[in-house]
């Protein structure tokens, strides 16, 4: 939760503050308080397209019904120079880039301050601290276009970083300068990193990192700026972009598309709304009301949206809105959660956890009692993590209309434990984690109603560690639940042959256990050795039920 704080006079420039004003931020879901000439609020990290003030403003003035609806911007075309060339050296370091022009602003010291804190906070949530999106912004008059942004080796890589007065290369910038230093990480290992050049050579930044000293400073008297975001989701990228040239177009810039060259063009920004529908059935379903087409007509307009047909329009900087459930929890802000009457629902059952949590419970504290920390991670996985892993093309199901890079369901537990021991190869050693969730496989029985069948499966991971740890992680708890296990020698491509078994119960392989070979831990960037197992709960279930 990002928490802000907004001059209380430029506020009250578009909305009188009070007691029932405060009271209806609150109920939008953005906890807001008086403090002295300051307004101060609470930003859930969903919410990335309120961290400015006139974000801020564009919402709650829809919500007052000052300024209802969808909110339009002008995007002029590109003028003849307003390009970006994506060079192909980039695609496994830092591969796109969504750029703008915003023209016509007008800067003093609390504005700038404003952009700065918005860029952070954006880096910080959306950006996820750099690593999925960087943001630069230059003032244009420095600047000759059109722009490139390519990948150069370190030492070809030469400027003045913000705030000092040295020329550095790239490696000198990683070691010296205090954010080189805390966002090293972030380039750790590669053979180039990326660079935005200007048409006179004129190096601006080396993202996700720094900025030019020279090009990459915006000061009181830039009327001008050049915006881009670059990452590893195009989509994102063009999301946090479209945050950024609307809250510059609030501050009374005009905005300009670029082109963009990929070997393909692309145009950003895109400023269009999404369209989805919105089932009034499924609405009054979730929220238990008997509202009308025409009340849509009206609550939609106070969220910022437009309803036209049984479509909703969503703004093109709302990155939130993934589903219609997301604009049916919007409705009800709208409704009003005050205006909701609490209702006693007719159940003639009294709930009971189930057998299978409680032996979950109960293996999660087994596991914790030996020191190993509980993960959770999504169900979702990206499509390199796949390859890096190895899955061929019929293990990989992929579900549709995905919002992010993770499309592709989990087909075991390994993956995101990859994923979580890379993120954290720096940090403190051992690391051991659990996991207890649900994997996802192609139904060949052909008995599934979705064609997919979904697992309860444990993983335990260990770094650095051997089998004999794994085994031993293993025995415990099987001696805990009471039960007998077997291991059989077997074969897994992404583990050292020879160190690596099957866990069999009751003659059924439920599993396998092992030593990570050193490929697999090549590709997942880990620089310690991993031990781990994974098994299938179900026919642990199923023995510890019939001794219940």
């Amino acid at each position: 939760m990002a928490t802000l704080s907004f001059n209380k006079k430029e506020i009250e420039k578009e909305i009188k503050l009070n007691d029932t004003i405060i009271e209806k931020i609150n109920m939008m879901g953005i906890p807001a308080e008086v403090s002295g000439e300051k307004l101060d609020i609470e930003i859930l990290p969903n919410r990335s397209d309120l961290l400015s003030m006139q974000g801020f403003l564009r919402a709650v003035k829809a919500f007052l019904g000052k300024e209802t609806g969808l909110k339009k911007y002008l995007v002029n075309k590109p003028e003849r120079d307003y390009k970006v060339r994506i060079d192909a050296s980039l695609k496994n370091i830092r591969p796109y880039t969504a750029c703008a022009i915003v023209k016509g602003l007008k800067f003093d010291e609390a504005k700038i301050k404003e952009i700065i804190d918005m860029q952070e906070k954006l880096h910080a949530t959306l950006g996820r601290n750099r690593k999925k999106a960087a943001i630069g912004i230059y003032p244009l008059e420095k600047i000759s276009l059109p722009i490139k942004f390519e990948a150069r080796k370190p030492t070809d890589i030469k400027f003045v970083p913000l705030e000092m007065s040295e020329e550095l290369n790239g490696l000198q910038i990683l070691q010296k300068h205090p954010t080189g230093r805390e966002y090293a990480y972030l380039l750790d290992e590669m053979e180039k990193y990326p660079v935005f050049v200007d048409a006179k050579g004129k190096i601006l930044s080396m993202p996700p990192v720094i900025n030019s000293n020279e090009t990459g400073k915006i000061e009181e008297k830039t009327r001008d700026v050049f915006v881009e975001c670059s990452g590893f989701d195009f989509e994102s990228l063009n999301k946090i972009l479209n945050i950024i040239v609307t809250t510059l177009a609030d501050m009374g810039g005009k905005i300009y598309a670029m082109e963009l060259d990929y070997g393909k063009k692309e145009v950003t920004p895109n400023l269009l709304p999404e369209k989805i529908k919105i089932n009034l059935d499924y609405f009054n379903k979730i929220v238990g009301l008997n509202i009308k087409e025409n009340d849509l007509e009206k609550l939609l307009p106070k969220m910022g949206y437009e309803y036209k047909n049984g479509e909703v329009l969503v703004p093109a900087w709302r990155s939130d809105i993934l589903h219609e459930r997301d604009i049916v929890e919007d409705i009800a802000i709208a409704y009003g959660y005050e205006n909701l009457l609490p209702e006693i629902p007719k159940v003639a059952t009294i709930g009971e956890e189930s057998n299978e949590a409680k032996i979950e419970s109960k293996v999660a504290d087994i596991l914790t009692g030996l020191g190993i920390i509980e993960v959770s991670s999504l169900h979702l996985i990206k499509e390199d993590e796949a390859k890096r892993l190895g899955l061929g093309e019929n293990e990989k199901i992929e579900v549709s209309n995905s919002k992010t890079e993770f499309k592709i369901l989990r087909p075991n537990l390994s993956i995101p434990a990859f994923r979580i021991l890379s993120e954290n190869k720096d940090n403190e050693y051992p690391q051991k984690i659990f996991e207890i969730g649900n994997a996802f496989e192609r139904d060949k029985s052909g008995k599934s109603e979705t064609g997919i069948n979904e697992n309860k499966k444990l993983l335990v991971a260990c770094s650095p560690s051997n089998f004999t740890e794994a085994k031993q992680i293993l025995e415990y708890l099987a001696r805990m639940l009471r039960i007998k296990f077997e291991l059989r020698e077997s074969k897994n491509k992404n583990m050292i042959e020879g160190r690596t078994g099957s866990v069999v119960i009751n003659g059924k392989e439920i599993g396998f256990i092992g030593d990570v070979d050193i490929e697999t831990l090549r590709r997942w960037n880990i620089k310690m050795p991993v031990s781990l197992f994974e098994i299938d709960l179900g026919e642990i279930f199923n023995i510890l039920r019939f001794k219940n």
